[in-house]
């Protein structure tokens, strides 16, 4: 895995997390009963975004570590999920 592949298997991880991370424990105003004049009852009154940003952060880095772990060592391949054997035979070196 090159320098680009794992900055990118990275950002998506950790939007992926992030995106999961957002609705959790969040607060709404129609929660606490304090609607602001102009907003929809469904918009966050605490919504601890830096805190959901470091946790997000540390686990988008654990999960980058098996997964690159994993792609690095070859432990898990592409024919090992070939399932339905779609792909060719492995042509030995020769």
């Amino acid at each position: 895995m090159g320098v680009t592949s794992g900055i990118v298997l990275f950002a998506v991880l950790w939007f992926l997390t992030f995106l999961i991370a957002i609705p959790i424990r969040l607060r709404t105003q129609g929660d606490v009963g304090e609607v602001v004049p102009g907003t929809h009852a469904s918009s966050p009154e605490v919504h601890n975004l830096k805190k959901k940003a470091i946790i997000t952060t540390i686990v988008a880095a654990i999960l980058w570590a098996i997964i690159a772990t994993i792609i690095i060592t070859g432990t898990i391949t592409v024919r090992d999920i070939d399932w339905r054997h779609l792909m060719p035979p492995v042509s030995e070196p020769g």
